[in-house]
């Protein structure tokens, strides 16, 4: 698949999110139990979601092997207290390089690395923090759409 990768100017977002120490490789055993915890949370909360989705912050290791601290978390619509699990946190604000990434969620990776591959031919610097807001589930796996975006530094 071709990616169009974009340099923007994102505003954070505010989401409900759990935060994890995810080992290498890890994230698709973790997600579904952050995330359980919490849309448990956010229906328990009036007024909290207004249709957003699900959004992953990972915060990069320095250390190469090194777990990676990731937010798994949904796009709200107001601030909110946190109850010790769920907290509220935002996503980066700054010059990002983004695409959008159409299809099986098992070949997200190439997002990624057409990111990688743009940031190598054009020069830049990560940041250390990427994401991933994940569109609407449906029945057509192949419709299926992720932006992935990488902040730069």
């Amino acid at each position: 698949m071709a990616y169009d990768i974009e340099v923007l100017t994102a505003a954070p977002m505010l989401l409900a999110a759990v935060r994890r120490q995810v080992p290498a490789g890890s994230v698709a055993a973790a997600w579904r139990p952050a995330l359980d915890l919490v849309w448990a949370f956010v229906r328990r909360q009036e007024g909290l979601w207004s249709g957003g989705h699900n959004v992953f912050v990972y915060h990069h290791p320095v250390r190469p092997g090194a777990p990676m601290t990731v937010d798994f978390g949904v796009h709200v619509a107001n601030p909110f207290e946190g109850d010790g699990v769920v907290q509220p946190v935002q996503t980066p604000a700054g010059r990002i390089l983004s695409t959008r990434h159409v299809g099986p969620i098992d070949r997200l990776g190439e997002a990624h690395a057409a990111i990688e591959a743009w940031r190598t031919q054009h020069g830049g610097v990560f940041a250390g923090v990427s994401w991933e807001v994940y569109g609407d589930w449906g029945e057509d796996p192949a419709a299926f759409a992720v932006w992935v975006s990488y902040l730069l530094g």
